[in-house]
């Protein structure tokens, strides 16, 4: 029998996925709550065996920071997170939580049924670690995504100037933004930004490469113009393949 915290923040199914799992007479619900602070709470003053945890969360603590800090207190205690959402920034979230052992990661819609969560409940807190296919590969393709990041190219202040060019602002009005007195300062970080982007070498026109800059910031990863005018970018292999700016590969 484990003893199961289950963290859902949906107040109507909270009730009916606990009744549902401790049917299955493998699991006792010690406790239940809607937020990653209460859960934190319950989790100091009694430890479970394992958690059941939604991954969005309606607090200031989502799923992902709530188990981090839950494992810096009781260090590997077992997680399940479940998921509706795709968004990036959840799986951004789990790759950079460091996670290694006693969890499990899946989507609701693959795992409805209480029979089938309860072995990932045995498993992680066998030590083991599972993530369903469908959340594997998309954490890979964030993964992919953030190492092909524009902005990671660049310095911090660099990325500030790429933004507000994104934006629309003029060397005169980013200077003001940012508090230069010289606007000359902004064309120097620009060329920064286009070197760094490859667009030095891709165009002597400055107007064209500011333009292009702010493609790149929109679209979230580096491109690159041929003599035609064709776009390409990075591809999830890692190939250089066609682009529509409107934000599908081709």
């Amino acid at each position: 029998m484990l003893n199961l915290l289950l963290v859902e923040d949906n107040a109507r199914l909270r009730p009916v996925l606990g009744q549902g799992l401790e049917a299955t007479g493998a699991v006792r619900v010690v406790g239940a709550c809607g937020s990653g602070e209460e859960a934190l709470d319950l989790c100091l003053a009694e430890p479970p065996d394992v958690i059941l945890m939604d991954v969005q969360l309606e607090t200031d603590l989502d799923g992902i920071a709530a188990a981090v800090a839950i494992r810096r207190e009781l260090p590997r205690l077992p997680v399940v997170f479940y998921s509706i959402q795709d968004d990036d920034a959840y799986y951004r979230a789990f790759r950079r939580a460091g996670i290694l052992t006693h969890y499990a990661y899946v989507r609701k819609s693959n795992y409805l049924l209480p029979e089938l969560i309860v072995p990932l409940l045995r498993d992680a807190v066998a030590g083991r670690g599972f993530v369903d296919a469908e959340i594997a590969e998309r954490v890979q393709e964030v993964k992919a995504k953030d190492e092909q990041a524009p902005l990671a190219l660049l310095e911090p202040n660099e990325q500030i100037v790429a933004r507000l060019l994104a934006r629309g602002l003029s060397n005169e009005q980013i200077a003001a933004r940012l508090g230069f007195r010289d606007k000359r300062t902004i064309s120097r970080v620009n060329g920064q930004i286009y070197a760094a982007w490859g667009l030095d070498a891709s165009t002597t026109d400055e107007k064209i490469a500011r333009t292009r800059a702010a493609l790149i910031v929109t679209a979230g990863r580096l491109l690159r113009w041929g003599e035609g005018g064709g776009v390409v970018a990075v591809d999830l292999r890692g190939d250089w393949a066609p682009f529509d700016l409107a934000g599908d590969v081709e």
